[in-house]
C-alpha cells in the first residue's frame, strides 16, 4: 500500500521530523538539503508507526456529510464554547458586532463569512495572547514572540526559537480548552518531547487537561468549519 505524504522544507530546520495531522495526513518537515530518496527511506522505516498514528482515536473520523451552516438569521456560531444566535442586520451596521448574539451587516453580502472570520481573529488576539503571557510567567519560561495564526489541523506550535503560534479557531472553544493548548505549547520550552515529565508539567498547570482533550476530540472538527 502506498503511503502518501507531503514534504515541507525549511532552511532553518536541521532535523527531519514526521507528523500525522488530525485529518490523518502525513507531513514531513525536512531541511532544504535532504534528498527526496532519503525522505522516502525515512518514511518507509516509520511505516508501522505512521499507520498506528493515522488510526489513533483522536484523529478525525471521515464524515459522510460534513457539517456546514450559512450566515443567515436564525443560525448560530461558536464563541468560547457556546453557540450564539446570528442576526443579519439590514441597516445601520458596517461590521460584525457581538452582544450575546452575533450581529452581522447584510451589506457584507457574500463577504459575511470573511467578516466573521476577521472578528474571530481580532478576538483571538485580544483574549488568547494575554493568556499566553500569564501561563508563561507561571511556568517560568521566556517566549520570544506570540502570534495568532491560520493553520489547518494544528491548534498550536512552538518553534526552536521560542515563538508560539495559536490557531485563531481556538477562540470558538471554551477557555479551559484554550488554556490547555497554550500550556501544551509552552511546556515544550521545558521538555521538547511528549515524555511523562512533559505531561506532568501540563497537568500540573491545567488540572482540566483530560477534560480539554476530550472536548477537542468531540468538538475539534466543528472548530475547523468556516463558521
Amino acid at each position: 500500500m502506498v503511503l502518501e505524504f507531503t514534504v515541507q522544507r525549511s532552511a532553518k530546520r536541521r532535523n527531519l521530523t514526521i507528523t500525522v495531522e488530525r485529518d490523518r495526513s502525513v507531513v514531513v518537515h525536512a531541511p532544504v538539503g535532504i534528498s527526496d530518496e532519503k525522505i522516502r527511506q525515512v518514511v518507509e522505516s516509520k511505516r508501522q508507526w505512521l499507520y498506528e498514528k493515522k488510526g489513533h482515536p483522536q484523529k478525525y473520523r471521515d464524515l459522510p456529510h460534513p457539517p456546514g451552516k450559512e450566515l443567515v438569521s436564525g443560525e448560530s456560531a461558536l464563541y468560547l464554547g457556546r453557540q450564539y444566535r446570528i442576526e443579519v442586520i439590514k441597516t445601520g451596521l458596517t461590521e460584525v458586532q457581538f452582544s450575546q448574539r452575533f450581529l452581522i451587516p447584510a451589506a457584507q453580502g457574500k463577504k459575511r463569512v470573511e467578516a466573521l472570520r476577521e472578528w474571530y481573529i481580532g478576538k483571538s488576539k485580544e483574549k488568547i495572547i494575554p493568556r499566553v503571557k500569564i501561563h508563561a510567567r507561571k511556568l517560568g519560561v521566556d517566549v520570544a514572540g506570540i502570534r495568532v495564526v491560520d493553520s489547518r489541523y494544528r491548534w498550536g506550535s512552538c518553534t526552536v526559537r521560542n515563538n508560539v503560534g495559536l490557531n485563531w479557531r481556538l477562540i470558538k472553544a471554551p477557555m479551559f480548552v484554550i488554556d490547555y493548548v497554550i500550556v501544551h505549547e509552552l511546556a515544550h520550552l521545558i521538555e521538547a518531547n511528549h515524555t511523562p515529565r512533559f505531561w506532568n508539567i501540563v497537568r500540573a498547570q491545567t488540572p482540566t487537561m483530560d477534560k480539554a482533550k476530550a472536548w477537542l476530540k468531540e468538538n475539534g472538527q466543528l472548530l475547523e468549519e468556516v463558521m
